[in-house]
């Protein structure tokens, strides 16, 4: 299948054909580092996509000539761009790969997979588009797949992503989306952790930040996380954060997903025992080594198996960005690594 790959047959190296999401899952599951199973969708179906789009309405064209100050220009763009991405039947032979891809990531239980855009921009040290672009949990069927699948292609587009694009001058024949389609995971427990300190630059600590449920809420900003700051070497957890957290993303019973409010014995527990802390800091050293380079690190914990899952990794890109500064000194006060406003991943 040209236009579909299975994780364990990609990895960083093919985010031109993958997006950095994408990669990033198969780079993962080469490393012997669990993720949720799944495929990508790669670019060559998009462009595929698109061509068909394209021979009666340049869109990227179009795109181009706007400018980066006219963010009325751009909004009317983009809404027309969106609208015709969303209604346009998908090519017969892109449709029959990912339906087959799915039914053999499914099986007969029809599991609910998560769609999440995997833009080829995305996650780049010197261009982060982490966020731009659309992704949606729980999708019940493979009717629903296809049609988030165009989704997140239409994503591409939206007001924010190419505000971004024209302010960089980026050229759009380099701008290509592809998409994953992966299990779905019922997550007791679910967060983000940094591999230095997101606030001081500290290489010496790991940052662990998660709440109840699954992890749109704390990406989201619907609740205030439960926060750690642990010690990357002696496993030492130097400070401790547990917030009220007053509610948590669930299944919605139609697909997708709501936010339900958190039982009262729950609000005030941490989400996290100290040793599933240490696993999760076991884990994010191995995944800093692999990629050589710290690491802004998305996880779960599967609610049956207790089992710590990766959704994704990516460079960190604040303060790589510094790197010709000096090194950041440790902190006197553990406390000082702790975010206090949360940007984590998507």
């Amino acid at each position: 299948m040209d236009h579909v790959s299975w994780f364990a047959d990609v990895g960083l190296h093919d985010r031109p054909h993958v997006g950095g999401k994408g990669g990033s899952l198969g780079e993962l599951q080469r490393a012997g580092i669990a993720v949720p199973p799944g495929f990508v969708v790669r670019t060559a179906a998009f462009e595929r996509f698109l061509e068909t789009i394209e021979a009666e309405w340049p869109v990227r064209e179009r795109i181009a000539s706007l400018s980066a100050d006219d963010l009325s220009a751009i909004s009317e763009c983009c809404a027309a761009v969106r609208g015709r991405l969303e209604g346009a039947p998908l090519p017969r032979e892109l449709e029959e790969q990912i339906e087959l891809a799915h039914a053999q990531l499914c099986g007969a239980q029809r599991m609910p997979v998560a769609v999440r855009s995997s833009a080829t921009t995305e996650d780049a040290i010197d261009a982060s588009f982490a966020g731009l672009q659309d992704t949606y949990l729980w999708v019940r069927d493979p009717g629903q797949t296809l049609q988030r699948v165009r989704a997140c292609w239409a994503s591409l587009y939206s007001v924010e992503s190419v505000s971004y694009r024209r302010r960089r001058d980026l050229p759009e024949h380099g701008v290509a989306m592809a998409v994953v389609v992966q299990v779905m995971v019922d997550a007791r427990t679910a967060g983000v952790m940094f591999t230095r300190s997101p606030t001081t630059g500290d290489r010496s600590v790991i940052t662990v930040e998660g709440a109840w449920g699954l992890g749109s809420a704390v990406v989201g900003g619907e609740v205030t996380p439960d926060r750690w700051v642990l010690g990357k070497i002696t496993g030492e957890i130097t400070a401790r954060e547990i917030s009220d957290k007053a509610i948590h993303h669930v299944p919605a019973a139609g697909g997708g997903i709501e936010a339900r409010p958190l039982e009262a014995a729950l609000r005030r527990a941490p989400c996290l025992s100290d040793e599933e802390l240490q696993t999760l800091r076991a884990i994010a050293r191995r995944v800093e080594r692999h990629y050589g380079c710290p690491q802004d690190i998305e996880w779960a914990i599967d609610r049956g198996s207790g089992e710590v899952l990766l959704l994704q990794s990516r460079p960190e890109t604040v303060w790589s960005a510094k790197e010709s500064s000096p090194v950041a000194s440790a902190a006197q006060n553990p406390l000082t690594h702790v975010m206090s406003i949360f940007g984590g991943p998507k």
